[in-house]
């Protein structure tokens, strides 16, 4: 992976991981397109990812901040609930980590068809999210944010976005656009960090730069994605208060379609 492959791939990876369009998706059919294959795909999705994540503290750290303040006051207050609700929806997807990590992974670099497929699924949630209409809740129940943990560790399959599944799932639970949007992007902070963490010190990462993937490539597409992440991050919190989820479920649709037509021409 050369210097300009790993701009573009850091740039889809930024742009969509905040968007409801999947970017491990996008990623995949990206280095189909560009031919990049190998072991140091994984360690370099695993960089980008962190650089969006980073992104995310940048844009909500008031929020952030205000939740760890009140979540060290040591008292049941609000601020330790939402914190403790975020935990809540960390635990299927961490139960998929530790127990189907391979199978998983195995799903990446093997075709664009379970890519194509899933963003058709995402299309479907996305559409049927914005025509439902459930009675609106004031606060994300603990039952919610457990269910929307449940979409998150779908979510690992490559095609189906994070973002667009969690925010969805909530939506159609009856939470506030915005509020569900806050959680969906704060809730992934932890399994990111950790997934980064556990790669950095398996020497996954020294193995992968030493075998292909030079460091120069990593850095490139790890900026790119930190500030293309960052631009995403901000402009999605927008457009979910306005609601315009339908265009993002026919773009699903779209390039979901071209992702199974791809490998047959």
């Amino acid at each position: 992976m050369n210097g300009w492959e790993a701009f573009l791939l850091g740039l889809v990876q930024g742009l969509t991981e905040y968007l409801p369009v999947s970017s491990s998706g996008h990623l995949e059919i990206g280095n189909y397109l560009l031919g990049t294959s190998g072991e140091e795909n994984l360690t370099f999705t695993v960089a980008v990812h962190f650089a969006t994540v980073m992104s995310t503290l940048v844009v909500l750290w008031p929020e952030i901040w205000s939740l760890v303040k009140g979540f060290f006051k040591f008292k049941f207050n609000e601020e330790t609930q939402y914190v403790l609700k975020i935990f809540v929806s960390m635990i299927p997807v961490m139960l998929v980590g530790f127990f189907l990590k391979d199978q998983v992974e195995a799903l990446f670099g093997n075709g664009l068809i379970v890519v194509g497929i899933m963003l058709l699924v995402t299309a479907s949630l996305l559409a049927f999210s914005y025509f439902a209409k459930p009675r609106i809740k004031e606060k994300i129940s603990w039952k919610d944010a457990f269910i929307v943990g449940i979409a998150q560790a779908c979510a690992v399959l490559p095609g189906l976005s994070r973002s667009g599944s969690t925010i969805a799932t909530g939506l159609l639970l009856g939470n506030k656009k915005e509020s569900i949007a806050q959680f969906s992007f704060i809730m992934v902070i932890i399994p990111i960090l950790g997934e980064s963490f556990l790669e950095l010190i398996s020497g996954d990462l020294y193995a992968s730069t030493g075998s292909g993937l030079a460091l120069s490539s990593l850095l490139i597409g790890v900026t790119t994605a930190f500030v293309s992440g960052y631009i995403a991050c901000k402009w999605m919190l927008k457009l979910v208060k306005k609601g315009k989820l339908i265009w993002f479920a026919l773009y699903c649709t779209i390039i979901g379609l071209l992702a199974l037509i791809l490998p047959l021409v």
